[in-house]
C-alpha cells in the first residue's frame, strides 16, 4: 500500500439508502484524502463490516432499520471505543442530536449540510475532535436537557403524540394521513422522529412503551 493510501481517511458509510450511500462516494471519490472502505445498509451489515475491517471513522445514519440509532451508536462503542462516530442524520432537532452525543458519537451533522461542512466534519471527527452543524449546536446549548425521571414521550411534539397514540391504536399510514389532511410521507416523517426519541424500532416496542406510561387514545 503506497503512502498516499495509507494516510487515506477510511471511511464506512452506514445509511439504509442505496441512493444515499452512491451519492457520498461519488463525492468522495473527489477527496483525495478520502477513502470509501466500506458500507452497510443495516445493523447486522455494519456490525459485520466492523468485525472484518479498520475504519478511520463511521458515516452514521440516525435512523436505521432494526434499532434506535441512539442505541446502535452505544453499542458499537461498548464493542469500538475508539472508533469516531459522525451522525449524518435528516433531524435538526437538538433533542435528537444531544442523545446521539450522549450515546458516543463524536459529531452530528444533517443531511441538508453542505461540502464546506460535511468534509471538515469528517475530517474533525476521524481525527478524534467533535463537530456539530453551527446552528444545531446553537440550538443545543438553549435547549433542556431532560433529567433522568424525564419520560421521553415528553420530547415529543403535539403532531407527534398524535401520531403515536393512532399507531398504538391501530391505524396505519394512510389512516392517519387521510384523518391529518396531511400527506403519507409526512406522517412517516413524524412516526421516525417519535420512534428515534422514544427509543423504539418497532409498533411492538411502541405499544410496550405506551402500556407501560399509561398512554392511550
Amino acid at each position: 500500500m503506497s503512502k498516499m493510501q495509507t494516510n487515506n481517511i477510511r471511511i464506512l458509510i452506514v445509511d439504509d439508502h442505496a441512493i444515499v450511500r452512491s451519492g457520498l462516494k461519488m463525492i468522495f471519490e473527489h477527496v483525495s484524502d478520502f477513502q470509501v472502505a466500506g458500507e452497510a445498509s443495516n445493523s447486522r451489515e455494519l456490525l459485520e463490516q466492523l468485525s472484518k475491517n479498520v475504519y478511520d471513522i463511521l458515516l452514521l445514519d440516525m435512523n436505521m432499520p432494526g434499532m434506535s440509532g441512539a442505541e446502535l451508536i452505544s453499542r458499537i462503542k461498548a464493542c469500538y471505543p475508539c472508533l469516531p462516530i459522525l451522525v449524518l442524520s435528516m433531524y435538526d432537532e437538538p433533542h435528537i442530536a444531544m442523545m446521539a452525543i450522549k450515546a458516543g458519537a463524536s459529531g452530528y451533522i444533517t443531511k441538508d449540510c453542505d461540502l464546506d461542512v460535511l468534509l471538515p466534519a469528517i475530517r474533525a471527527v476521524s481525527s478524534h475532535q467533535t463537530f456539530i452543524t453551527p446552528g444545531l449546536a446553537a440550538k443545543m446549548v438553549f435547549t433542556e436537557t431532560p433529567s433522568a425521571t424525564s419520560a421521553l414521550h415528553s420530547l415529543l411534539t403535539n403532531r407527534e403524540m398524535q401520531v403515536f397514540k393512532w399507531l398504538v391504536a391501530g391505524l396505519s399510514i394512510n389512516d392517519i394521513a387521510a384523518t391529518l389532511g396531511i400527506s403519507n410521507k409526512t406522517v412517516s416523517t413524524h412516526k421516525a422522529k417519535m420512534m428515534e426519541k422514544l427509543h423504539v424500532s418497532s409498533i411492538v416496542e411502541l405499544t410496550r412503551y405506551a402500556i407501560q406510561h399509561n398512554i392511550g387514545a
